[in-house]
Protein backbone atom coordinates (compact mmCIF):
# COMPACT_ATOMS: atom_id res chain seq x y z
CA UNK A 1 0.00 0.00 0.00
CA UNK A 2 0.97 3.31 -0.19
CA UNK A 3 0.89 5.84 2.90
CA UNK A 4 1.30 9.46 3.95
CA UNK A 5 2.87 10.34 6.64
CA UNK A 6 2.90 13.34 8.35
CA UNK A 7 5.76 14.17 10.42
CA UNK A 8 7.81 11.69 8.70
CA UNK A 9 11.40 13.98 9.91
CA UNK A 10 9.83 13.83 13.50
CA UNK A 11 10.66 11.08 15.81
CA UNK A 12 7.89 8.61 15.57
CA UNK A 13 7.08 9.63 11.83
CA UNK A 14 10.93 8.40 10.78
CA UNK A 15 10.82 4.87 12.82
CA UNK A 16 7.18 3.78 11.64
CA UNK A 17 8.32 5.25 7.68
CA UNK A 18 11.04 3.35 8.17
CA UNK A 19 8.99 0.07 9.30
CA UNK A 20 6.60 0.49 6.43
CA UNK A 21 9.39 0.67 4.12
CA UNK A 22 10.54 -2.65 5.19
CA UNK A 23 7.53 -4.31 4.96
CA UNK A 24 7.33 -3.54 0.93
CA UNK A 25 5.03 -0.34 1.20
CA UNK A 26 5.89 3.14 0.29
CA UNK A 27 5.51 6.47 2.00
CA UNK A 28 5.36 10.02 1.04
CA UNK A 29 6.30 11.80 4.01
CA UNK A 30 5.62 15.39 4.38
CA UNK A 31 7.21 17.82 7.14
CA UNK A 32 8.23 21.01 7.60
CA UNK A 33 11.26 20.73 9.06
CA UNK A 34 10.25 23.65 12.12
CA UNK A 35 13.51 24.44 13.76
CA UNK A 36 11.34 23.56 17.24
CA UNK A 37 14.44 21.72 17.72
CA UNK A 38 17.84 21.05 15.21
CA UNK A 39 16.26 20.71 11.69
CA UNK A 40 19.56 18.99 11.25
CA UNK A 41 18.46 15.99 12.93
CA UNK A 42 15.38 15.82 11.05
CA UNK A 43 17.02 15.49 7.97
CA UNK A 44 19.20 13.35 8.82
CA UNK A 45 15.79 11.07 9.32
CA UNK A 46 14.56 12.10 5.69
CA UNK A 47 18.00 11.35 4.54
CA UNK A 48 18.16 7.53 6.07
CA UNK A 49 14.31 7.05 4.76
CA UNK A 50 15.18 8.28 1.40
CA UNK A 51 18.38 6.05 1.02
CA UNK A 52 15.56 2.56 2.15
CA UNK A 53 13.54 3.30 -1.17
CA UNK A 54 10.09 3.54 -1.30
CA UNK A 55 10.11 6.79 0.22
CA UNK A 56 9.61 10.26 -1.48
CA UNK A 57 9.81 13.67 0.57
CA UNK A 58 7.42 16.65 0.60
CA UNK A 59 7.92 19.79 2.78
CA UNK A 60 5.39 22.10 3.91
CA UNK A 61 3.82 23.39 6.35
CA UNK A 62 0.11 21.61 7.78
CA UNK A 63 -1.41 25.05 7.67
CA UNK A 64 -0.37 25.35 3.84
CA UNK A 65 -3.29 22.99 2.61
CA UNK A 66 -2.31 23.24 -1.25
CA UNK A 67 1.46 22.29 -0.25
CA UNK A 68 -0.24 19.12 1.21
CA UNK A 69 -3.11 18.31 -1.55
CA UNK A 70 -0.24 18.41 -3.60
CA UNK A 71 1.82 15.86 -2.02
CA UNK A 72 -1.05 13.75 -1.40
CA UNK A 73 -2.32 13.93 -5.25
CA UNK A 74 1.82 13.32 -6.49
CA UNK A 75 0.94 9.41 -5.03
CA UNK A 76 -2.62 9.09 -3.50
CA UNK A 77 -2.78 7.57 -0.45
CA UNK A 78 -4.02 4.20 0.68
CA UNK A 79 -3.97 5.24 4.27
CA UNK A 80 -3.21 8.42 5.87
CA UNK A 81 -1.01 8.45 9.34
CA UNK A 82 -0.99 12.26 10.81
CA UNK A 83 1.61 12.49 13.42
CA UNK A 84 2.66 16.11 12.65
CA UNK A 85 2.49 18.20 15.74
CA UNK A 86 3.67 21.11 17.44
CA UNK A 87 4.72 19.32 20.23
CA UNK A 88 5.83 20.50 24.30
CA UNK A 89 3.42 20.43 27.00
CA UNK A 90 6.31 23.50 28.48
CA UNK A 91 6.77 25.66 25.26
CA UNK A 92 2.52 25.50 24.81
CA UNK A 93 2.48 27.98 27.54
CA UNK A 94 4.83 30.21 26.02
CA UNK A 95 3.88 29.64 22.25
CA UNK A 96 -0.26 28.79 22.25
CA UNK A 97 -1.04 30.06 19.03
CA UNK A 98 1.64 27.43 17.46
CA UNK A 99 0.01 24.86 19.03
CA UNK A 100 -3.76 26.18 17.56
CA UNK A 101 -2.43 26.78 14.16
CA UNK A 102 -0.75 23.22 13.63
CA UNK A 103 -2.19 20.98 15.86
CA UNK A 104 -6.13 22.75 15.12
CA UNK A 105 -5.86 24.26 11.99
CA UNK A 106 -3.17 21.77 10.55
CA UNK A 107 -5.52 18.94 11.60
CA UNK A 108 -8.31 19.96 9.79
CA UNK A 109 -6.23 20.59 6.80
CA UNK A 110 -5.74 16.62 7.33
CA UNK A 111 -8.98 15.76 7.56
CA UNK A 112 -10.24 17.65 4.69
CA UNK A 113 -7.61 16.15 2.54
CA UNK A 114 -9.15 12.86 4.24
CA UNK A 115 -12.35 13.52 2.77
CA UNK A 116 -11.18 14.55 -0.38
CA UNK A 117 -9.02 10.79 -1.00
CA UNK A 118 -11.29 8.84 1.11
CA UNK A 119 -8.60 6.56 2.94
CA UNK A 120 -8.82 3.17 3.71
CA UNK A 121 -7.76 4.30 7.31
CA UNK A 122 -6.93 7.79 8.66
CA UNK A 123 -4.94 6.89 11.89
CA UNK A 124 -4.42 10.28 14.13
CA UNK A 125 -1.81 10.65 16.72
CA UNK A 126 -3.01 12.03 19.94
CA UNK A 127 -1.56 12.18 23.75
CA UNK A 128 -2.11 10.51 27.17
CA UNK A 129 -1.99 14.17 28.45
CA UNK A 130 -5.51 14.87 27.30
CA UNK A 131 -6.61 12.60 30.89
CA UNK A 132 -5.46 15.52 32.52
CA UNK A 133 -5.59 15.19 36.57
CA UNK A 134 -7.54 12.07 35.74
CA UNK A 135 -7.56 9.93 39.58
CA UNK A 136 -8.17 6.36 38.23
CA UNK A 137 -5.74 3.60 39.12
CA UNK A 138 -4.82 3.43 35.27
CA UNK A 139 -6.52 5.39 32.59
CA UNK A 140 -8.60 3.85 29.80
CA UNK A 141 -10.27 5.45 27.04
CA UNK A 142 -13.90 6.03 28.02
CA UNK A 143 -12.26 7.95 31.18
CA UNK A 144 -13.41 11.26 30.67
CA UNK A 145 -10.84 13.59 28.69
CA UNK A 146 -12.05 16.56 28.93
CA UNK A 147 -10.14 18.47 31.46
CA UNK A 148 -7.02 19.16 29.90
CA UNK A 149 -4.25 20.83 32.10
CA UNK A 150 -2.04 22.30 29.21
CA UNK A 151 -2.54 24.27 26.27
CA UNK A 152 -0.79 21.28 23.79
CA UNK A 153 -3.09 18.86 25.73
CA UNK A 154 -6.27 20.93 24.88
CA UNK A 155 -5.28 20.94 21.24
CA UNK A 156 -4.92 17.72 21.00
CA UNK A 157 -8.02 16.81 22.43
CA UNK A 158 -9.58 19.14 19.86
CA UNK A 159 -7.78 17.54 17.08
CA UNK A 160 -9.98 14.03 18.50
CA UNK A 161 -13.19 15.85 18.56
CA UNK A 162 -12.63 16.91 15.03
CA UNK A 163 -11.84 13.72 13.58
CA UNK A 164 -14.90 12.31 15.31
CA UNK A 165 -16.96 15.27 13.48
CA UNK A 166 -15.67 14.06 9.97
CA UNK A 167 -16.03 10.38 10.61
CA UNK A 168 -19.23 10.91 11.30
CA UNK A 169 -19.81 13.18 8.38
CA UNK A 170 -17.70 11.56 5.56
CA UNK A 171 -17.73 8.32 6.44
CA UNK A 172 -14.00 7.87 7.26
CA UNK A 173 -12.56 5.42 9.41
CA UNK A 174 -10.60 7.06 11.90
CA UNK A 175 -8.02 5.82 14.99
CA UNK A 176 -7.18 8.08 17.11
CA UNK A 177 -4.15 7.07 19.32
CA UNK A 178 -3.30 8.36 22.47
CA UNK A 179 0.92 7.54 23.40
CA UNK A 180 2.16 7.70 26.62
CA UNK A 181 5.57 9.01 26.98
CA UNK A 182 7.45 7.78 23.54
CA UNK A 183 11.12 7.39 24.30
CA UNK A 184 14.32 5.80 22.53
CA UNK A 185 17.12 6.16 19.87
CA UNK A 186 16.49 9.09 16.85
CA UNK A 187 14.45 10.51 20.26
CA UNK A 188 13.18 14.39 20.77
CA UNK A 189 16.14 16.39 22.11
CA UNK A 190 13.42 18.34 24.05
CA UNK A 191 12.07 14.73 25.99
CA UNK A 192 13.45 14.59 29.66
CA UNK A 193 15.36 11.03 28.66
CA UNK A 194 17.25 12.79 25.99
CA UNK A 195 18.04 15.83 27.75
CA UNK A 196 18.96 14.12 31.18
CA UNK A 197 21.65 12.26 29.21
CA UNK A 198 23.09 14.86 27.30
CA UNK A 199 23.98 16.83 30.60
CA UNK A 200 25.54 13.81 32.51
CA UNK A 201 28.00 13.49 29.85
CA UNK A 202 28.93 16.83 29.74
CA UNK A 203 28.80 17.07 33.53
CA UNK A 204 26.34 19.43 33.49
CA UNK A 205 23.71 19.47 36.22
CA UNK A 206 20.32 17.78 34.98
CA UNK A 207 17.03 19.84 35.80
CA UNK A 208 14.56 17.54 37.46
CA UNK A 209 11.12 19.82 38.40
CA UNK A 210 9.25 18.22 41.48
CA UNK A 211 11.18 15.71 43.21
CA UNK A 212 11.21 13.24 40.97
CA UNK A 213 8.44 10.99 42.01
CA UNK A 214 5.89 11.32 39.06
CA UNK A 215 4.91 8.51 37.34
CA UNK A 216 5.34 8.35 33.82
CA UNK A 217 3.98 5.33 31.28
CA UNK A 218 7.12 5.07 29.52
CA UNK A 219 6.82 3.32 26.03
CA UNK A 220 9.66 2.02 23.94
CA UNK A 221 9.60 3.30 20.23
CA UNK A 222 9.83 -0.17 19.20
CA UNK A 223 6.48 -1.27 20.84
CA UNK A 224 4.99 2.17 19.77
CA UNK A 225 5.79 1.21 16.09
CA UNK A 226 5.12 -2.63 16.52
CA UNK A 227 1.21 -1.35 17.83
CA UNK A 228 0.34 1.00 15.18
CA UNK A 229 1.85 -1.59 12.60
CA UNK A 230 -0.96 -3.68 13.90
CA UNK A 231 -3.57 -1.20 13.58
CA UNK A 232 -2.98 -0.18 10.35
CA UNK A 233 -5.45 -3.04 9.25
CA UNK A 234 -7.79 -2.60 11.63
CA UNK A 235 -10.29 0.31 10.20
CA UNK A 236 -13.23 0.95 12.81
CA UNK A 237 -16.16 -0.14 11.20
CA UNK A 238 -19.33 1.35 12.00
CA UNK A 239 -21.87 -0.57 14.11
CA UNK A 240 -19.31 -3.67 13.96
CA UNK A 241 -17.42 -3.32 17.23
CA UNK A 242 -14.87 -6.47 19.09
CA UNK A 243 -16.25 -9.07 19.94
CA UNK A 244 -14.54 -9.55 23.21
CA UNK A 245 -17.07 -8.82 26.09
CA UNK A 246 -14.44 -8.48 28.31
CA UNK A 247 -12.93 -5.08 26.91
CA UNK A 248 -15.02 -1.62 26.73
CA UNK A 249 -14.48 -1.13 23.35
CA UNK A 250 -14.58 2.95 22.39
CA UNK A 251 -16.11 2.75 18.55
CA UNK A 252 -18.30 5.25 18.57
CA UNK A 253 -22.14 4.42 17.84
CA UNK A 254 -22.51 7.79 15.21
CA UNK A 255 -19.10 6.90 13.72
CA UNK A 256 -16.86 4.70 12.26
CA UNK A 257 -14.33 6.01 15.06
CA UNK A 258 -12.10 4.67 17.41
CA UNK A 259 -9.69 5.92 20.33
CA UNK A 260 -6.67 3.58 21.43
CA UNK A 261 -4.16 3.41 23.95
CA UNK A 262 -0.68 2.80 23.20
CA UNK A 263 1.65 2.30 26.18
CA UNK A 264 2.81 -0.97 28.33
CA UNK A 265 0.81 0.16 31.25
CA UNK A 266 3.57 0.17 34.16
CA UNK A 267 4.34 3.69 35.25
CA UNK A 268 7.95 4.16 36.31
CA UNK A 269 9.04 7.64 38.39
CA UNK A 270 11.15 10.07 36.95
CA UNK A 271 13.88 8.72 39.92
CA UNK A 272 14.22 5.69 37.92
CA UNK A 273 14.66 6.82 34.53
CA UNK A 274 17.97 8.82 36.19
CA UNK A 275 19.44 6.20 37.86
CA UNK A 276 18.52 4.14 35.13
CA UNK A 277 20.47 6.56 32.24
CA UNK A 278 23.33 6.51 35.34
CA UNK A 279 23.32 3.60 35.34
CA UNK A 280 24.05 2.94 31.19
CA UNK A 281 26.20 5.48 31.03
CA UNK A 282 28.25 5.10 33.95
CA UNK A 283 28.05 8.34 35.02
CA UNK A 284 25.90 10.01 38.56
CA UNK A 285 23.90 13.08 37.67
CA UNK A 286 24.33 16.23 39.86
CA UNK A 287 20.43 17.52 40.30
CA UNK A 288 19.02 20.71 40.40
CA UNK A 289 15.64 20.29 41.93
CA UNK A 290 12.97 22.65 40.32
CA UNK A 291 9.78 23.58 41.36
CA UNK A 292 6.62 21.50 39.42
CA UNK A 293 6.11 23.46 35.76
CA UNK A 294 2.72 24.41 35.02
CA UNK A 295 1.26 21.91 32.93
CA UNK A 296 2.59 18.97 34.07
CA UNK A 297 0.41 15.81 35.85
CA UNK A 298 1.51 14.31 37.82
CA UNK A 299 1.26 10.78 36.82
CA UNK A 300 0.22 8.94 33.80
CA UNK A 301 -1.00 5.51 33.36
CA UNK A 302 -2.72 3.59 30.55
CA UNK A 303 -4.72 0.64 30.09
CA UNK A 304 -3.75 -1.32 27.52
CA UNK A 305 -6.36 -3.94 27.02
CA UNK A 306 -8.32 -2.05 24.33
CA UNK A 307 -4.83 -2.72 22.27
CA UNK A 308 -4.29 -6.20 23.35
CA UNK A 309 -8.03 -7.16 22.38
CA UNK A 310 -7.74 -5.63 19.21
CA UNK A 311 -4.71 -6.59 17.96
CA UNK A 312 -3.09 -9.28 20.48
CA UNK A 313 -0.23 -7.27 21.20
CA UNK A 314 1.06 -5.14 24.24
CA UNK A 315 3.99 -3.28 24.49
CA UNK A 316 6.32 -5.32 26.89
CA UNK A 317 9.85 -3.89 26.60
CA UNK A 318 11.36 -2.76 30.54
CA UNK A 319 12.69 0.93 30.78
CA UNK A 320 16.24 -0.51 31.37
CA UNK A 321 16.11 -1.99 27.99
CA UNK A 322 14.82 0.53 26.17
CA UNK A 323 17.32 3.26 27.99
CA UNK A 324 20.39 0.81 27.64
CA UNK A 325 19.44 1.25 23.48
CA UNK A 326 19.05 5.20 23.52
CA UNK A 327 22.23 5.35 25.52
CA UNK A 328 24.08 3.12 23.17
CA UNK A 329 22.30 5.42 20.10
CA UNK A 330 23.60 8.53 21.91
CA UNK A 331 26.97 7.88 22.23
CA UNK A 332 26.86 6.37 18.24
CA UNK A 333 25.18 9.05 17.07
CA UNK A 334 24.43 11.87 18.84
CA UNK A 335 26.91 12.78 21.45
CA UNK A 336 29.36 14.82 21.18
Amino acid sequence: MHFLVTGSAGFIGFHLSRRLIADGHTVTGFDAITDYYDPALKRRRHAMLAAAGGFRAAEGRLEDFAALTAAAEAAPPDIVVHLAAQAGVRHSLAHPRQFISANLEGTLNVLELARAVQPRHLIVASTSSVYGALDRPSFAETDPSDQPLSIYAATKKGGEVLAHAYAHLFDIPVTALRFFTVYGPWGRPDMSYFKFTRAIVAGEPIDVYGDGTQLRDFTFIDDLIEAISALVDLPPERGNPIADPSTTDTLSPAAPYRVVNIAAGRPEPINTLIALIEASLGKTAVRNHLPPQPGDVARTHASPALLKALTGYQPSTPLETGIAAFVDWYRDDAGP
